[in-house]
Order: C-alpha cells, then sequence, then structure tokens
C-alpha cells in the first residue's frame, strides 16, 4: 500500500528534538511517537492531565477556557490541562492542522525561503467592501497592525510589513510564521479605515490625561479573552479596538515629547 511521506511533516519531526514549543504546544518526543500539552503544563505529569483523542483537538481548539469561540487559533486562548499523543507522522500533522491550521506548511516553506505577501500587496488585489484598506496611510496602516497583531492577541511571527514597520522579532512571538494578512486583519483594516472617516471629535487632554488613558487601556487591550468577541469590530470594548486606541494615543505621547523643549533650556 503506497503511504505519502510528507516532506514538511518529516522536516518538523526532525527539527522537534526531544522537545519544542510551537505557538502554546509543548511537542515531546517519546518511545512511540510524540506527546502534546499546553506549555503552561510542560511540568505537570502527564498521569495528572486529561487525555485528549487527536480527533478530539479540534473540538478543544475551538474554544477558550471560559468557553469564548476562538475565530483566530494562533491567539494566546488555547485552553490548558490536557494531554494528547501521537504514533505517526500522519497522525502528529492531524493534530497540528487541528490546533494550528496549516502551521506546519508555513514553517516549512520559512526554512528556506520566505514567499510573504506584504500589506501593500495584498491589499492592492482587494475588490468591493475590502478595497478601502487600501486608502490606510503607511502610520495608520502600522498603527492597525500593531494593534491587531499583538503578542497579546496572536502567537504568529509576522514576516509580513508595511513601509516604517519592521518584521516580528523572533522572541517577541513564537516559530509560527505568519506569511501573509490574514481574513481577521483584513476586517479589522477595513473597520480602521471606516474610523479614520469619521467626523472627529476635538477634545484637549494634557500629556498627563493621555498617560493615565493609556494605562488604563493596557489591561484589556492585551487580553485574548476580554469582554467583547474577539472579531467584533464593532464592538467599542473589542480589544483589538482599545489596542488600536493606545497605538495612537502613544504615538500623540511621542509626538508631544519631541515638541517639548530640552530640560536643561530655559527662557531668559
Amino acid at each position: 500500500m503506497f503511504v505519502f511521506r510528507n516532506p514538511a511533516v518529516e522536516k518538523f519531526v526532525t527539527a522537534v528534538g526531544p522537545e519544542m514549543v510551537f505557538g502554546q504546544i509543548c511537542l515531546r518526543a517519546t518511545a512511540t511517537g510524540h506527546e502534546l500539552c499546553h506549555v503552561a503544563d510542560r511540568g505537570v505529569a502527564a498521569s495528572d492531565l486529561r487525555p485528549v483523542a487527536i480527533h478530539d483537538l479540534r473540538a478543544l481548539a475551538q474554544t477558550t477556557a471560559g468557553g469564548a469561540f476562538r475565530p483566530l487559533k494562533s491567539a494566546p486562548s488555547l485552553p490548558s490541562g490536557w494531554v494528547a499523543r501521537t504514533r505517526s507522522n500522519a497522525e502528529l500533522e492531524q493534530a497540528f492542522n487541528h490546533l494550528y491550521p496549516g502551521a506546519i506548511a508555513d514553517w516549512h516553506a520559512a526554512q528556506d525561503r520566505l514567499p510573504v505577501t506584504h500589506y501593500r500587496e495584498f491589499t492592492a488585489r482587494q475588490t468591493g467592501m475590502y478595497r478601502i484598506t487600501t486608502l490606510l496611510s503607511d502610520v495608520q496602516a502600522a498603527e492597525m497592525i500593531r494593534a491587531c497583531c499583538h503578542p497579546g492577541l496572536c502567537l504568529k511571527r509576522r514576516h509580513w510589513t508595511v513601509e516604517g514597520l519592521p518584521a516580528d522579532a523572533a522572541a517577541d512571538k513564537s516559530v509560527i510564521p505568519c506569511l501573509e494578512p490574514c481574513a481577521i486583519l483584513l476586517e479589522f483594516a477595513r473597520k480602521t479605515a471606516r474610523m479614520h472617516q469619521e467626523e472627529k471629535v476635538e477634545v484637549a487632554f494634557s500629556t498627563s490625561e493621555l498617560e493615565t488613558i493609556r494605562q488604563s487601556l493596557e489591561p484589556g487591550a492585551e487580553s485574548a479573552d476580554g469582554g467583547a468577541r474577539e472579531a467584533d469590530f464593532n464592538a467599542p470594548g473589542n480589544s483589538r479596538r482599545q489596542q488600536l486606541v493606545l497605538e495612537r494615543i502613544q504615538r500623540m505621547l511621542a509626538e508631544a515629547a519631541s515638541r517639548r523643549p530640552p530640560s536643561g533650556d530655559s527662557a531668559g
């Protein structure tokens, strides 16, 4: 009987060695295959974790520990307290396709070359209601991307960019590569462009007041399991919308600081 050997999976298994952290998964080699658990359970004995069959990993990855739907599987909100075991490369591939769909193929592609689609290239091919995403300036797009792809909201390491925004550093995310903008970012870019088109309300804040707003936003903005649904960008309390406001406030504070005379200067 012919057995298909996936070169991406074979290379991935070789790279695993005795142990590898992949997103929120701790993957260990065993005598019969591999053992997968949540990275938070890395030091917990397998006997103390709930056994989960490979075909049940898809349901496991669908919701957070609190029961909220996970539209983005690379969000750092995967439930913990379980263990799964695979006995072959095919089973390992199946397990990861449930937890991080397509991640092994992307990881393999990123080892030898980077088939990256950058933001402008991605949005230039959009039509209909998503054509508006091309209207964001580089600064606006960079703020939107930093908010949408914040480490507290997505673990994929972003290789694509827009002018003025560097790619993610390896230490800031995970080994899972992000080779082009995803559907969630596209929708968030559309909402961001719409918000920039809204009539502006002139409100004056001192730098100290802006700093207070910034600090009040930070705890909620970095939560992938907050009150508003993760992809409900019409909700003012959405984590990505909070992070976007935070990005803008931080830019305003930086601009105010750049206009401030050096502390050593004095009049007269």
